[in-house]
């Protein structure tokens, strides 16, 4: 959905797959969705939130689309499950009937579609009438913390850094639950989720933006060296640090759901 920033499985897990598994799981709690019914995820990615449905949902059945082939292969490889299926397929234009799936999820996605709108509208339109519609992104705003200090740092060295937060105005409570209703959804609510992300030293926070997965470690391979290490050093000055070396960081991702008009 967002070019060929989003292709490579194993760099996106180090970068955001590690915490993006831990919002899922408490995402797919807190839609108390019942048992045996038949589940869409769309824009599954490395399977994080297919993963947790299979773990916490207790479906019938679990079909996972994306535009990426190589993130659907690292899907499939850690999602073994006789009642999941996975397929490349675009959020604007999902290869299945009217009314299709009970409950369709879609997670730290919709602000990289191209026309999220639609991309709503296709949610609707196969969401069977009564069934749960849910989607979920990161506040790049202000509550994903490790992608907060990045663009703040980068801002100060560039000001004119394509920082996420001004980026995806989608990523905030009023034009989520705005997305949804007029998707046709009814009794829409929005609500956050917040979980740790706790790096275990400098390294392991700033080695997976060197990966080029997203917006700003795709930025970072455009700087020189240079400019890249001054950066890199800005950042080691500014993360907070606990006494044993660790930094102890947080990630929000507001949560949007509503019901399918029957």
């Amino acid at each position: 959905m967002a070019g060929d920033i989003w292709v490579a499985g194993d760099a996106y897990e180090a970068y955001i797959g590690r915490w993006s598994r831990r919002v899922a799981e408490t995402f797919v709690r807190q839609l108390d969705a019942p048992a045996s019914r038949r589940w869409l995820d769309v824009g599954c990615g490395t399977g994080a939130l297919t993963s947790a449905v299979v773990a916490a949902g207790d479906p019938a059945e679990v079909v996972g689309v994306d535009p990426s082939e190589q993130f659907l292969k690292t899907a499939r490889a850690g999602v073994a499950d006789p009642r999941v299926t996975f397929q490349v397929a675009d959020a604007r234009s999902l290869p299945f009937e009217d009314d299709r799936f009970d409950v369709v999820v879609t997670g730290l996605v919709l602000n990289f579609v191209p026309d999220p709108a639609q991309a709503a509208a296709e949610i609707a339109r196969v969401t069977a009438p009564g069934g749960l519609a849910a989607a979920y992104v990161w506040d790049l705003a202000e509550g994903m913390q490790l992608i907060r200090h990045f663009w703040e740092a980068a801002g100060e060295l560039d000001p004119g850094v394509p920082d996420e937060g001004r980026l995806f105005p989608l990523c905030r409570p009023e034009p989520l639950g705005r997305l949804w209703t007029e998707a046709g959804f009814g009794a829409v609510s929005v609500e956050e989720i917040k979980v740790p992300t706790v790096f275990t030293g400098f390294d392991d926070y700033w080695t997976p933006f060197l990966g080029g997965q997203g917006p700003a470690p795709a930025y970072l391979m455009t700087l020189p060296e240079a400019r890249r290490s001054q950066l890199r050093e800005l950042l080691r000055s500014r993360l907070p640090t606990s006494p044993d070396g660790s930094i102890p960081l947080s990630a929000r991702a507001w949560v949007v759901r509503g019901t399918a008009a029957a």
